[in-house]
């Protein structure tokens, strides 16, 4: 019985500790912290813009872009280009990030909230696809 403890025990610590892992359970969280935006923005492959444009391939794209949506001013001449680190920012504070945006939700204030949504983006390319 002991040793059934134990090996369990390793075997979790052993999983817990692969990267690829760790991703997938923030990818899980993050679908649950993505609900918040679900009332206005889609990902996936079935993914159509809505109250705000589709998110699938976010990261690395020039914002502004996603094609068939039609964005504010500010949000096409912001120049900003998503990475993680911008994307932390907005997500926090949009309209303080770019004043001018049309996006009204007031922001997310928890760090592990925040991370969690973005590996959530992070997982689907420009077509929907799940990447990991």
């Amino acid at each position: 019985m002991m040793k059934a403890i134990l090996a369990g025990a390793v075997a979790g610590m052993l999983i817990a500790g692969n990267p690829s892992y760790a991703e997938e359970k923030a990818g899980d969280a993050g679908a649950d912290a993505f609900r918040k935006c679900m009332a206005c923005h889609q990902v996936g492959a079935k993914a159509r813009n809505g109250v705000g444009p589709v998110l699938n391939g976010t990261i690395g794209r020039l914002a502004g872009t996603h094609p068939g949506y039609s964005y504010s001013a500010a949000m096409r001449n912001s120049g900003i280009i998503w990475d993680e680190r911008t994307l932390t920012r907005y997500l926090r504070a949009p309209r303080e990030v770019v004043p001018g945006t049309r996006m009204a939700f007031a922001g997310l204030k928890d760090d592990r909230e925040l991370a969690d949504v973005i590996a959530y983006l992070k997982r689907f390319d420009g077509g929907g696809r799940k990447v990991n």
